[in-house]
C-alpha cells in the first residue's frame, strides 16, 4: 500500500461520508458504552480479515472482548498493571515486530486511565503510540467512554489523532449516530454534520440536515452528557473529591478507604504499605494529595520521610514539641513521563531501555532531559507551591518508585538540589525546574544506570517523584545553615571499642548542612557518635583536632548558590550558643601562633558539645530505637538539629529508610577458633600478608583470592595531579576484568578510596570497584593518607550493600601504630598481569600492579572486629 491509501471502514457509508479511512490513520471513538465501539470495530475487523490484512487484537481491559476469536485474527493480551512504561515498551515492540501496514483494534483506552489512576497517563500512552503507528501506514481503532475524562485529557487524544468520531446509541431505536470531530486533512460541506448509521444497512447513512431529525439528534446527545458538568476534573481528582466525601463520614474512614488511597499515592510494596495502614487515617493520605503536583505516587523518599514523622508522633508523643513540623510538597511520579512525552523523548526512552542502548543511549537522554521544557499546567502549579514558600530555601530531592525501599537505598545515586529561591519570581521559577531536570538527568548517571543492573531492576519500572523540602535552619547574616545536621543509624556496625553497644546505634554529625555526612568530603572529618557512648571516639580520631570539620556546608543569599566556606568565614556570623556547641578551640594551633607573636583564638568544628548534651542524645536515640522497633528493621535517617538562645531545640527529621546490614554470625555459627592475635601468632610470619584488629566493616568471610590489586602509595604520591584520576579509570579496568572472568579480587589503595579529592586518595566511582570482594584502605603517612571508615556516607552504604567488606590499614611503619600486621613486600614471585589487562598504559610500570595469588585467603571475625589475609597451603 502506499501513504494514505484508502482504506475500507467495513462500513460503505462511512466510507463515503469520511472519504475512507487512509494508511497512517488512527481512529478514536468516543462512546457510551463498549458495546457500541464493538459494533463498529467488528465490522472493520471482518472486512480487514477479508482482504488478508495483518490484523492484531490488543487485548488489555476487563469488559468483554472487542472482537471474537477468528481465522486469521492475531490477538495479543497485555497487562497494564506492569506499569506505564513496561506496558507502553511492550506495546511498542508489538508494533515494531509487526512492521508496516498494520492493522490494530485496541481496547478501551478508558482501562488504561483505570489501571494507572490518571488521565494523564493514558494520555501520555496515546501520545507516544498514536505517532510511531502513523509512521508505519498502519490503521489503528481505539475507543475512550464519554464523560470518564478531563476536557484536557480528551483534548489532547483528538490533537494527536488523525480521526476522533462521537458515536452516539438512541436507546428508543436501533439507530447509531455519529459525528465527526476531526478528519484529518479530507473534507466535504457535509462531513462534520451528525449522521444517522444504520448499520444492519451497510451502505446506509446520512446526514442530519432538518430540524426534526437534529432536535432527536441532540436529545439523545443530553442523554449521553450528564455528566459532562464534572469533566473538568481529571479522574485522579474526581477520585479524590469522592474520597474526601467519603472520609468525612467516620463510618467510611474504612480500611477499604485507606488502602484505596494509600495505594495510589504510596504503591503496593507490602512492608511499606503495612506502616502506611498502621500509622496513617484517610485524611493524612488526603492531606499529602493536597499538596501534590501532578498525579502518582510520591516516591520511596517522601514516603519514608512521613512514616517516620508519623511513627514519631504517635508513639513519642513527648518529642512533638521538640520536632520541627514539615510543610513538603510532592511532584507526583506522572509529571517524570510526562515530561519525557512533552519533550519527544520517549523513542530515546526506549531505545535506553534495551540492552544495548542501555549506557549507549544514557548520554543522550540525559542531554534531552536538562534541554526539556514542562508543560503550561505543571509550571502553574509549580508557581502556585513557589508563592507558598516564598523566599525560603529549599531542596529539591529525587524520591523514585524504587527508592529508599526493603533492599535498594539508591543511596546518593540521584541528585538532591537546593534552590536558595531568591531573584525575581522568574527567577525562582527558573531556579525550581532547572533543579528538577537535574534531577530527572540523574537517572542517567551511570551510577545510577550501573546501581538498578546490579541489582536486576534495569527492567523495573522506575519513575522519579520530587520531594520538595523546606530547608531547615537559621538565617546568620547572609548566611542560611542549620546548627548541625547528620544521619542516624538505630544500629553500629563498627565496633571500635570492645564497651561500644552496637544496638544503641550511631550518628554521623556535622555543622552546618548535611551534605558533608553524606559524601566523602575533602579534607574534612565528621564527628562520629556512639550513642552509648557519646564521648567515645573513633580509634583513629582520638586527636579531635587532626580529625575533625574546618570547613561549612551553607546557602549563601548574595551569591544565590550552595557553598563551602571556611570554619573562619562563618564562626563571626554564628551566634555564640551555636559556636558553643559545634566547636572547640585548637589548642596546639593557638599555642604555635602565640610563640609566633600573633596570637588569636582557632576553633575547630568536632561538635563536641552536642555530644555532651544527654537531652538531644537521648532523643535521637529513642527516634532510632522506635522506628528500628516498627520497622522490624535496622534503619537509618537524615536530620537536622536547631537552637534557640534559651537552649530550645528542635530535631527536623528529613528522611528515614530500611538499612542493610553485614550479615552477623549467630553464636552456633562463629568460628571454633577465633581470629585474634594469639592464633596470628600460630602461622608463620613469611605467610600473612595483613591482620588487623579495628577500622573493619563488612560480612563474615572465608574467602580464597584470585587477584590482589596495589596501588604503590610513594609513586601515587609522586604523580601529578592531573593524572591520579587515569589510576581510578584504570582500577575500573581491572574491575571489570575481575567480573568478567569470575575472579575474587581484593584492592589495596593509598589513602580514601572513592574520594572527589584526588591529593586524598584514589577518586573512582562506585562503579569502577563493585567486582571487588574487599578493598582496603592504606595509610602512608609520608604522603598524608589516611583512610576513613565512613561509616553512613552514600559510599559507604553501596559497600554494605553489595557485601564488600572494608579495611583500614594503619601506616604500621608510625610509632604510634601497633596490635597489627601489613606486609608491603609480600608478593615475590607472584606473576603481575597489570600489563595484560591495561595495554599501553602512561603510568608508571611498578604504580598499579595485579597479583596473580594462589592459597592466598581472606578470613574476617565480625565478632571480634578483625581480619585476616593470608597464605595457607
Amino acid at each position: 500500500m502506499t501513504p494514505f491509501e484508502k482504506v475500507p471502514s467495513g462500513h460503505p457509508g462511512l466510507d463515503r461520508i469520511l472519504d475512507f479511512i487512509r494508511c497512517g490513520d488512527n481512529v478514536v471513538w468516543q462512546v457510551s458504552s463498549v458495546t457500541d465501539y464493538r459494533r463498529v470495530a467488528s465490522l472493520f475487523a471482518k472486512k480487514a480479515l477479508a482482504d488478508g490484512r495483518n490484523t492484531i487484537y490488543v487485548r488489555f481491559a476487563p469488559h468483554e472482548p472487542i472482537i471474537a476469536e477468528e481465522a486469521g485474527l492475531t490477538k495479543i493480551t497485555l497487562d497494564p498493571q506492569v506499569g506505564f512504561e513496561n506496558f507502553t515498551a511492550e506495546v511498542h515492540r508489538i508494533i515494531a515486530t509487526a512492521g508496516r501496514e498494520a492493522f490494530y483494534i485496541f481496547d478501551s483506552l478508558s482501562d488504561l486511565q483505570t489501571a494507572w489512576d490518571a488521565d494523564l497517563m493514558m494520555g501520555n500512552f496515546f501520545s507516544v503510540t498514536c505517532p510511531y503507528l502513523f509512521e508505519l501506514d498502519t490503521v489503528a481503532w481505539f475507543c475512550v467512554l464519554r464523560n470518564r475524562h478531563s476536557f484536557d485529557a480528551i483534548a489532547r487524544v483528538r490533537e494527536t489523532t488523525q480521526l476522533f468520531l462521537d458515536l452516539f446509541s438512541d436507546d428508543d431505536e436501533d439507530d447509531m449516530y455519529v459525528h465527526p470531530i476531526k478528519v484529518w486533512n479530507r473534507y466535504s460541506p457535509t462531513m462534520f454534520f451528525p449522521h444517522r448509521l444504520c448499520l444492519d444497512q451497510v451502505d446506509c447513512i446520512e446526514p442530519l440536515t432538518d430540524g426534526l431529525s437534529v432536535s432527536k439528534f441532540y436529545k439523545t446527545v443530553s442523554r449521553s452528557s450528564s455528566e459532562a458538568a464534572r469533566q473538568n476534573l481529571d479522574s485522579w481528582e474526581r477520585f479524590f473529591l469522592s474520597a474526601r466525601t467519603a472520609s468525612q463520614n467516620s463510618s467510611n474512614n474504612s480500611g477499604t478507604l485507606i488502602r484505596q488511597l494509600a495505594e495510589r499515592l504510596i504503591g503496593n510494596q507490602d512492608r511499606i504499605l503495612d506502616l502506611v495502614l498502621s500509622f496513617f487515617d484517610a485524611e493524612d493520605l488526603l492531606e499529602i494529595h493536597d499538596r501534590m503536583i501532578g498525579s502518582g505516587k510520591i516516591g520511596g523518599k517522601s514516603v519514608g520521610m512521613l512514616i517516620a514523622r508519623k511513627i514519631v508522633q504517635k508513639r513519642l508523643a513527648d518529642l512533638t514539641e521538640r520536632s520541627e513540623p514539615h510543610d513538603s510538597y510532592y511532584v507526583g511520579s506522572d509529571v517524570f513521563y510526562t515530561f519525557l512525552v512533552h519533550n519527544h523523548l520517549w523513542k530515546i526512552r526506549l531505545a535506553q531501555k534495551t540492552s544495548d542502548g542501555y549506557y549507549t543511549q544514557a548520554p543522550v537522554l540525559k542531554e534531552g532531559i536538562l534541554a526539556g521544557t514542562f508543560p503550561m499546567e505543571i509550571q502553574q502549579q509549580f508557581v502556585r507551591m513557589l508563592s507558598y514558600f516564598g523566599q525560603s530555601p529549599i531542596i529539591v530531592r529525587s524520591s523514585s518508585l524504587l527508592e529508599d525501599s526493603f533492599g535498594h537505598a539508591f543511596a546518593g545515586k540521584y541528585e538532591s538540589v537546593f534552590c536558595v529561591n531568591t531573584g525575581t519570581p522568574e527567577d525562582r521559577l527558573a531556579s525550581f525546574e532547572n533543579a528538577i531536570r537535574c534531577v530527572y538527568a540523574s537517572c542517567m548517571d551511570e551510577s545510577a544506570l550501573a546501581y538498578r543492573r546490579q541489582r536486576g531492576l534495569e527492567e523495573s519500572d522506575e519513575q522519579m517523584a520530587i520531594l520538595v523540602q523546606r530547608v531547615s535552619g537559621s538565617l546568620f547574616g547572609h548566611f542560611f545553615l542549620p546548627a548541625a545536621a547528620g544521619v542516624g543509624y538505630s544500629f553500629n556496625a563498627w565496633k571500635w571499642h570492645e564497651s561500644i553497644e552496637c544496638d544503641k546505634g550511631m550518628i554521623r554529625l556535622v555543622a552546618g548542612l548535611g551534605t558533608r555526612a553524606v559524601d566523602r568530603t575533602d579534607s574534612d572529618y565528621p564527628r562520629l557518635i556512639a550513642l552509648g557512648r557519646p564521648n567515645l571516639p573513633p580509634t583513629y580520631a582520638t586527636d579531635s583536632t587532626r580529625y575533625c570539620q574546618r570547613s561549612i556546608d551553607l546557602l549563601n543569599l548574595e551569591s544565590g548558590e550552595l557553598e563551602t566556606r571556611s570554619l573562619d568565614d562563618v564562626l563571626p556570623w554564628l551566634s555564640p550558643f551555636i559556636i558553643e556547641r559545634i566547636c572547640e578551640e585548637d589548642e596546639n594551633a593557638q599555642r604555635y601562633l602565640a610563640e609566633k607573636g600573633t596570637p588569636r583564638p582557632v576553633y575547630v568544628a568536632t561538635c563536641s558539645g552536642i555530644a555532651k548534651e544527654s537531652g538531644f542524645i537521648e532523643d535521637i536515640s529513642r527516634i532510632l530505637l522506635v522506628l528500628q522497633t516498627e520497622y522490624r528493621n535496622p534503619v537509618d535517617i537524615e536530620f537536622t538539629v536547631n537552637w534557640n538562645s534559651h537552649g530550645e531545640r528542635l530535631i527536623n527529621l528529613l528522611q528515614c529508610r530500611p538499612l542493610q546490614m553485614p550479615s552477623i554470625p549467630t553464636t552456633e555459627h562463629q568460628a571454633a577458633q577465633p581470629l585474634d592475635a594469639q592464633t596470628i601468632a600460630t602461622i608463620p610470619p613469611s605467610s600473612v600478608f595483613f591482620f588487623l584488629e579495628s577500622n573493619v566493616m563488612g560480612p563474615q568471610t572465608n574467602l580464597r583470592l584470585d587477584l590482589v590489586v596495589t596501588i604503590d602509595p610513594q609513586q601515587y604520591w609522586e604523580l601529578p595531579w592531573k593524572e591520579k584520576p587515569t589510576v581510578a579509570r584504570q582500577i575500573g579496568a581491572i574491575n571489570s576484568y575481575a567480573k568478567e572472568n569470575g575472579l575474587s579480587a581484593l584492592l589495596v589503595a593509598p589513602g580514601r578510596i572513592g574520594t572527589t579529592s584526588p591529593e586524598l586518595g584514589v577518586p573512582v566511582r562506585f562503579a569502577e570497584i563493585d567486582g571487588f570482594c574487599v578493598v582496603c584502605e592504606r595509610a602512608w603517612d609520608q604522603g598524608g593518607y589516611r583512610p576513613e571508615l565512613s561509616f553512613g556516607s552514600h559510599f559507604f552504604q553501596d559497600l554494605v550493600e553489595s557485601e564488600i567488606f572494608y579495611a583500614g590499614i594503619p601506616d604500621y611503619s608510625s610509632e604510634v601504630e601497633s596490635g597489627g600486621v601489613y606486609n608491603s613486600a609480600f608478593f615475590n614471585n607472584e606473576i603481575n598481569l597489570y600489563a595484560s589487562i591495561v595495554p599501553d598504559s602512561s603510568l608508571p610500570p611498578s604504580l598499579i600492579s595485579v597479583w596473580k595469588v594462589q592459597s592466598l585467603t581472606f578470613i574476617s571475625d565480625i565478632v571480634r572486629g578483625t581480619c585476616l589475609c593470608a597464605r595457607f597451603t
